[in-house]
């Protein structure tokens, strides 16, 4: 990986397909230079000395601007480190409007993220280049900093939320995903940040997005058993009464433990908090992975068995 790649985080300037970039006024390029040159003078600044030890006003003078200009490109100290963040804040979002035609919105976001894996994006977490080891180290070990990126990651909400449609399921479903994919990076930076390599790592950080967007499937697209069918534009979410969303590959059980219609589930099955069998297929069977819950009923699995919480086994 380049250096520049692993800076900048490996997709500025591109589209959320990983095409070309989209052309832009010499205006707009002129400002974009002058986000990223502020905010790398900033960050070394930063990395140097501490987030809490550099004023604003040392900033501006590193980057060659007075303080009012450079408030009028970042209104806040924290939004100096954080401007790493600002092209992915909208990603999910455009990666859902890119898509291709046929392809629902969650398949869509699993292909993007395990592309981000294999590319090693330090926005997957799975990267161990050293400049980004520091810069993480920087970001998640700064209170300050943590609690800006919070305001990121609710617009990163608000803005899959209105590609996906906009309705309170909508936002529902992009809390999930949002949620989702940030636990997936974070568990890739905390291993690495305790010496794991990046390739070492990939096949389980792989196989870690493929179980949690299969979770998400499995919650938001599969029929309930109650109710009326209510759709949501190529996907289907089941609200808290069990009322039933439609969607064609997954089958999952509310929160009464009332069983979701026959599907299959990508590569998981689970079972409700009751202890009531989900059905996937037709015996609660889904490619490799088999989940009992936590009063200990039985899933099944073709090729993984091991015992639940409460010491049930699973099949």
């Amino acid at each position: 990986m380049s250096a520049e790649k692993a800076r900048s985080g490996g997709s500025a300037g591109r589209d959320a397909a990983g095409g070309p970039p989209a052309p832009m006024s010499l205006r707009e390029r002129k400002k974009q230079l002058t986000y990223q040159a502020v905010s790398d003078a900033a960050i070394t600044l930063f990395l140097e000395r501490g987030f809490d030890k550099v004023s604003v006003a040392e900033v501006a003078a590193a980057a060659d601007i007075s303080k009012p200009t450079l408030f009028r490109y970042f209104p806040a100290k924290e939004d100096l480190a954080l401007h790493r963040f600002a092209d992915h804040e909208d990603e999910a979002a455009r990666v859902v409007a890119a898509r291709a035609e046929g392809e629902s919105p969650l398949d869509a976001l699993r292909r993007h993220f395990l592309d981000g894996l294999e590319r090693r994006d330090p926005v997957t977490g799975l990267c161990d280049a050293p400049q980004v080891l520091a810069y993480h180290a920087l970001l998640y070990g700064t209170p300050a900093l943590v609690a800006r990126l919070h305001a990121y990651l609710i617009r990163s909400e608000d803005a899959l939320a209105r590609a996906l449609g906009g309705g309170a399921r909508d936002r529902l479903a992009a809390g999930q995903i949002i949620a989702a994919q940030r636990i997936l990076a974070s568990e890739n930076w905390r291993r690495i940040s305790e010496g794991a390599g990046a390739d070492e790592l990939y096949g389980e950080a792989a196989e870690a997005a493929e179980l949690g967007f299969a979770q998400l499937r499995w919650g938001l697209e599969g029929p309930g058993s109650a109710g009326s069918a209510g759709s949501a534009g190529s996907a289907g979410f089941t609200d808290a009464a069990g009322a039933a969303g439609s969607a064609a590959s997954a089958g999952f059980t509310d929160a009464a433990g009332s069983a979701g219609s026959a599907g299959s589930a990508g590569s998981a099955g689970f079972t409700d908090a009751a202890g009531a069998a989900g059905a996937a297929g037709s015996a609660g069977s889904a490619g490799s992975a088999g989940f009992t819950d936590a009063a200990g009923g039985a899933g099944s699995a073709d090729s993984v068995g091991s015992a639940d919480a409460a010491g049930g086994a699973r099949a």
